[in-house]
This record gives C-alpha cells, structure tokens and sequence, in this order.
C-alpha cells in the first residue's frame, strides 16, 4: 500500500516492552531510493542519542494510533551502537548496526527501482564530513526545486512510499507556484540529475506532459490501475513497461 511518508513522522515508536521514542526522519538510498533507516528521537529515556531503525524491524503501523511497533526490546537499543547526531551516518555505522541487530542488509529484496533510475553524484562539498554519501534524509529533499525540460514546474512536497518493501515510489510535487491547485505524481524514473547542493531535481517530462497527465487525488487510494495510467502517460517502467 502507497502511503505519504510524511504521515509517520511524529509516530511513537512501541518496543517490545514499552515506548522508545518518536520518528523524527527517514534516510534512503539515491539509487535504489529504499528508505533504509528510520530516525528516532527518544527523547528523556535515552538523552543526546540518535537512534536509526532498519524497516525490517517494524512489525506493524496503526494509523489511528499512529504508532509503530517494532520486534526490539528497550535495553537492545539502549545497548545498541552510539551515533553522532552532528555527524552524517557512515558505512562503519551502517555494518555495526546491521551486525548488531543481525538485520538483513539486502532484506525486501531488489529496488522497485533496479533498472532505469540514475547514478546520482557523489562530489561532496570541500571540508564537509565523510558519511555514506548515498544515504539522503527525506526532510531535507523536500522542498527541492523540480525543472522540467522547458522550465520549472514546483518543487517536492512529499513522497509515496510502499509500506511492503519501503521503496520511495513517487515524488508528491507541489505545482501551484506554476499551475494554481495542481499537485502531481513523479517517479524517480523521470529523474535525469539531481543538484543536492543547489537543491534542485531535473527530469525528462515536460510542463505540458504534467499538465495533461492523469489527476491525482491525494485523499484517494492509489491503486494500481491510476499508476498503470500515469506510466503509460509517461512511458515509464514498471506495470506493464
């Protein structure tokens, strides 16, 4: 099922054995653009501590109690590998605590996105510190300007991301600022470069293709027959190309 990410922030986080805090951010991949941690805030328990949860650790997500339960205890995160919230998450993190949790590395299996999606840059910025420089914080995409082939069309607003395997599958893309009351579906497949210091995200559509591409109801289920509509408008892969 396709749900906006931004609707589990603020989510209390339940342990096994009581509450452990609340989700503050996800950080996902660039280029399979998996969502591969959740970032929680615990607050008073454990002070100055960023926690990162794997996806695969979630058991079960209430919406009506916006809640969400995972498969740990309190004291295996309290024992768990410190992070530096001022400095960004790098790969010896990520091992130690895959190694740690014995979580699954490769766990939902192959990107939605294997095909088809491009090899963002690595470039850092000089003096900027070294971390896994394919992992990218959700809060801080959005808000990323989007420029069509023929000129800017708004700016990320939000995500869709599939609560099975915990794959970003669309870009929620605020149009109003070019198109008054218009909010629209972008896969990563129309991606064809991302500035992540300029904050700006180009792809292979242009403004006449969105504005004739198929109306999307942000308070409506998406199902599978408007996402085989919108790739075919836009000849994406996936349902059926």
């Amino acid at each position: 099922m396709l749900n906006a990410i931004s609707m589990l922030r603020g989510y209390a986080i339940e342990a096994t054995d009581g509450p452990l805090g609340t989700v503050k951010d996800f950080l996902f991949d660039d280029r399979s653009w998996k969502l591969r941690w959740l970032v929680v805030e615990t607050g008073s328990w454990l002070t100055e501590r960023k926690v990162l949860l794997h996806p695969s650790a979630v058991t079960r997500i209430d919406q009506k109690l916006r809640l969400l339960s995972v498969n740990l205890t309190r004291s295996q995160i309290e024992k768990s590998p410190g992070i530096d919230w001022d400095l960004p998450v790098s790969q010896q993190m990520e091992r130690r605590l895959y190694t740690y949790y014995n979580w699954d590395p490769t766990w939902g299996g192959g990107s939605y996105f294997d095909t088809g999606v491009i090899v963002p840059p690595t470039a850092l910025p000089p003096d900027e510190p070294i971390g896994d420089q394919h992992l990218r914080s959700t809060l801080a995409v959005t808000g990323y300007g989007i420029h069509a082939k023929d000129g800017n069309i708004g700016h990320v607003e939000n995500f869709l991301f599939d609560d099975v395997d915990w794959s970003l599958r669309y870009l929620i893309v605020d149009t109003r600022g070019w198109w008054p009351g218009k909010r629209v579906l972008l896969s990563p497949y129309a991606i064809t470069d991302i500035d992540w210091f300029g904050n700006q995200i180009k792809v292979d559509v242009t403004r006449e293709m969105i504005r004739s591409s198929p109306d999307w109801n942000p308070t409506a289920f998406t199902d599978r027959s408007f996402e085989t509509r919108l790739h075919y408008h836009y000849g994406w892969r996936g349902y059926g190309w």
